[in-house]
């Protein structure tokens, strides 16, 4: 019903922020991977949205990345997971380091992460894989996001390569995200795991 909002940055309380849109104040729960990104207060912003109704509240929910919104979705549609669940996971890692831990099963990675128990990672991990099938296209298309500035060839070349020298999928995927952010103009794979192996020396 509300797919995006656009207004000035009121207030934030982690997790809720206050959006003021021509004088009507929208309450927005979201993630820290958004907070972090959300500018100063009396600011305008554009976030994209999520609308929950239950039988006892309305809840709003924003995303900076498109493709955070994205993967909300598609949390929330697992047995088990609710909206607060969602919000705990893409408040833990990148939509992206999700994926990719998904994708090399790292149980571990899931149980590290708030209010998630063994029976509920695995049941991530198996759910989650069908739907993440198509995440690559989603992903490189969205003009905010890590893989964006990097072709993601270049991104899995150099994740395997950091596996292969003994790092764990999620401290390889959680390098290679902070070196881009870093260095959006690297183009090779060489370049990216230099400077991924120096942010892990």
């Amino acid at each position: 019903m509300i797919g995006r909002i656009r207004g000035v940055l009121v207030d934030k309380k982690p997790p809720e922020i206050q959006i003021d849109v021509a004088g009507i104040c929208y309450e927005v729960q979201v993630p820290m991977s958004t907070l972090y990104q959300l500018p100063e207060l009396g600011k305008e912003l554009t976030l994209h949205t999520h609308f929950v109704v239950r039988e006892d509240a309305q809840l709003l929910y924003g995303f900076f990345e498109e493709q955070d919104k994205t993967m909300f979705r598609s949390l929330i549609k697992i047995n088990g997971v609710g909206p607060k669940m969602a919000l705990g996971i893409l408040s833990s890692m990148e939509a992206n380091e999700f994926v990719r831990a998904v994708r090399s099963n790292d149980i571990n990675a899931m149980i590290k992460m708030p209010g998630i128990g063994k029976k509920t990672a695995e049941r991530l991990l198996i759910e989650m894989r069908d739907r993440l099938k198509d995440w690559d296209g989603a992903a490189d298309t969205d003009s905010g996001g890590v893989v964006a500035s990097a072709s993601l060839s270049i991104t899995n070349d150099a994740e395997t390569a950091l596996i292969s020298l003994g790092y764990k999928p999620q401290q390889a995927a959680h390098a290679i995200a902070q070196v881009l952010k870093a260095n959006p103009e690297i183009e090779n794979s060489e370049e990216l795991i230099r400077y991924s192996l120096k942010s892990m020396a």
